[in-house]
C-alpha cells in the first residue's frame, strides 16, 4: 500500500509505502505527525467514506425473490475507482481530523494506491445479519468461488426490510469482503498520551459535571451532541487516546491474542516499565516490582505514563493484522529502554502486528539496525546474539522495514522550471550488513563528535 500526500501543513508533497515496520524520522516541524494522523484517520473512517453505489437493484431483487447471487469479480474491478472517490471525500474532510480550519486544508490531497492484482477474494465468507434476536439475512461464499449468495430469511407475507436498509447491508458485506483485508485495524499512541494518562479522572469528572449541568436545560437539547462538539476541538487521534484512557477499566476485562499466545512479550514489556499496570476496584494503579506499593498515574514516572496506552493495548486489545501507530515512542524513555522498545516492536512485527512509528531517536534506529544486521546469521553474529541476549524472534529482514526521512529536499514541482526546496519524505536505503542509513541522524552525531574532538585535542590555548 502506498500513501501520497500534498499540501498537508508544512509538508508540500510526500509519499511512503507501508512495510511490516514503517518509520518516519527527521527533524521537528517536518510533517511527520501530520502524515501519521492523516493515515490513522483514513484507517478509522474508511468504512464511512467508501460507498459502493448502484446496489438498489440488488436489494429490490432480494425483496422480490428472496435470494440473489452477486459476481464479486465485477466489484473487484471497481476497487480503484471506489478508492479514488473515497480519497477525494477524505481529502475534503481532513480539516475535521485535525479539528482545524477548513481553509488550512483546502488544497490538501490524500491518496491511497493498491496493487489490485494482490487482492484475494477466494476465501470462504459467512455472515448472518440479525435484529432483535431474529435472523434476517444470511450471506455466504464458498472457498475459491467468486459468487456471493445473499438470502432473506423472512416468511412469505412478512413485512420485508426496506430496500434502502438492504442496500446498506449489501454495501457493508461487500466492504467486508473487498476492502477489510486491505486495511488493518489501527491503534494509536499520540504524543499527548502522557497528559491523557495523568488527567483521566479529571476528564471523567468534567464530563459528568457537564452532563449534570445541561440536564436541567431544555429537554430538546441532546447532551451527547454537545459533548461531541466539545471533543471537536481535539484532533481525532488525541480524542481517541482520551476515550481509550477513560475506558481502561472496561478494556482491562478483555484479553488480547498476545496475552493468550505470547505472554512472554508482556513479561518483557513489564521489564521495560519495571512493574505492571493493574485495575483494582475500578481504579488504575502502577505496581512497581520493588516494594509492595501501588501508585496512581499522578504518582508514577512520566515513562510509566507514556507507555500506559501501549501496555493496555498489547495485553487487552491487540489482534493479528492490527496496526500499532506510535508517535515518538522514545517519549520520556532512557536510552536503554528506547533500545528495548525497538526490540519489542520487532517482536510484534514477527507475530503479525504491523507497526508504524515516527521518531527522533537515534537509539531506536541503531537498535533496529542491529536486529537487521544480526538476521544475516553468520557464525559470529550468533555469538553476538548469545553474548548480548538477542533472540531469533526479534530479528528483522530488510524487506520487512520501510524507513523515510522527513526534511527539505530539492524537487521539480509542477509549473516551475527549476527545482525548489520543499519539505518532503526521502526513502532511506537498508543494507542487510549495515542496516538503515538515516543521514540526518548521522550528520548530527558526526558534528557532535567533531566538536568534542576539537575540545579534547585543541590544546590549552
Amino acid at each position: 500500500m502506498k500513501i501520497k500526500l500534498q499540501n498537508l501543513g508544512i509538508l508540500k508533497t510526500a509519499e511512503f509505502e507501508l512495510g511490516d515496520l514503517t518509520i518516519i524520522c527527521g527533524k521537528n516541524n517536518t510533517g511527520k505527525t501530520y502524515a501519521v494522523y492523516t493515515f490513522y484517520g483514513f484507517l478509522k473512517l474508511w468504512r464511512n467514506i467508501i460507498s459502493i453505489e448502484q446496489l438498489l437493484k440488488h436489494s429490490r431483487e432480494l425483496i422480490d425473490s428472496g435470494v440473489i447471487r452477486i459476481e464479486l469479480e465485477d466489484f473487484k474491478k471497481r476497487i480503484p475507482e471506489l478508492l479514488q472517490r473515497a480519497c477525494n471525500r477524505y481529502s475534503e474532510i481532513l480539516y475535521k481530523i485535525f479539528a482545524s480550519s477548513e481553509k488550512l486544508f483546502a488544497d490538501s490531497v490524500f491518496q491511497v494506491e493498491l496493487d489490485t492484482s494482490k487482492i484475494d477474494i477466494s476465501g470462504e465468507f459467512k455472515k448472518t445479519i440479525s435484529s432483535r434476536k431474529k435472523d434476517l439475512i444470511v450471506c455466504s461464499k464458498e472457498e475459491n468461488s467468486s459468487i456471493l449468495e445473499i438470502a432473506g430469511l423472512w416468511e412469505k407475507g412478512d413485512e420485508p426490510i426496506s430496500a434502502s436498509a438492504i442496500e446498506q447491508f449489501i454495501n457493508n458485506i461487500l466492504l467486508d469482503i473487498l476492502f477489510a483485508p486491505l486495511f488493518p485495524d489501527p491503534f494509536i499512541a499520540s504524543t499527548e498520551r502522557t497528559g491523557a494518562a495523568i488527567f483521566r479522572k479529571e476528564l471523567d469528572f468534567a464530563r459528568n459535571r457537564l452532563l449534570e449541568e445541561i440536564g436541567g436545560m431544555k429537554r430538546d437539547l441532546d447532551p451527547f451532541k454537545l459533548l461531541d462538539r466539545v471533543y471537536d476541538s481535539y484532533a481525532l487521534p488525541v480524542k481517541d487516546n482520551v476515550d481509550f484512557t477513560r475506558n481502561l477499566e472496561n478494556i482491562a476485562k478483555k484479553d488480547s491474542f498476545i496475552e493468550k499466545e505470547y505472554s512472554h512479550i508482556l513479561t518483557d514489556f513489564q521489564d521495560i516499565i519495571g512493574g505492571e499496570y493493574r485495575v483494582l476496584r475500578d481504579e488504575l494503579y502502577y505496581m512497581p516490582r520493588k516494594g509492595r506499593v501501588k501508585l496512581t498515574m499522578g504518582q508514577s514516572s512520566s515513562a510509566v505514563r507514556s507507555l500506559l496506552d501501549i501496555g493496555f493495548y498489547l495485553k487487552h486489545m491487540a489482534q493479528p493484522g492490527d496496526m500499532l501507530i506510535v508517535d515518538e515512542p522514545e517519549l520520556n524513555l532512557h536510552p536503554e529502554n528506547q533500545r528495548r522498545v525497538a526490540r519489542l516492536f520487532a517482536r510484534l512485527v514477527n507475530i503479525g502486528i504491523k507497526v508504524f512509528i515516527t521518531t527522533h531517536s537515534d537509539y531506536i534506529i541503531k537498535e533496529l539496525n542491529t536486529l537487521i544486521m544480526l538476521k544475516a546469521g553468520t557464525k559470529y553474529s550468533r555469538k553476538v546474539m548469545e553474548t548480548f541476549g538477542y533472540i531469533d524472534n526479534e530479528l528483522l529482514l530488510p524487506q520487512q522495514v520501510k524507513v523515510y526521512s522527513a526534511g527539505e529536499n530539492l524537487m521539480k514541482m509542477a509549473n516551475r522550471k527549476k527545482k525548489t526546496k520543499v519539505v518532503t519524505f526521502t526513502y532511506c536505503d537498508i543494507d542487510p550488513n549495515l542496516g538503515i542509513e538515516v543521514k540526518g541522524f548521522d550528520d548530527s552525531i558526526i558534528k557532535m563528535n567533531q566538536i568534542q574532538e576539537e575540545i579534547l585535542l585543541g590544546g590549552d590555548e
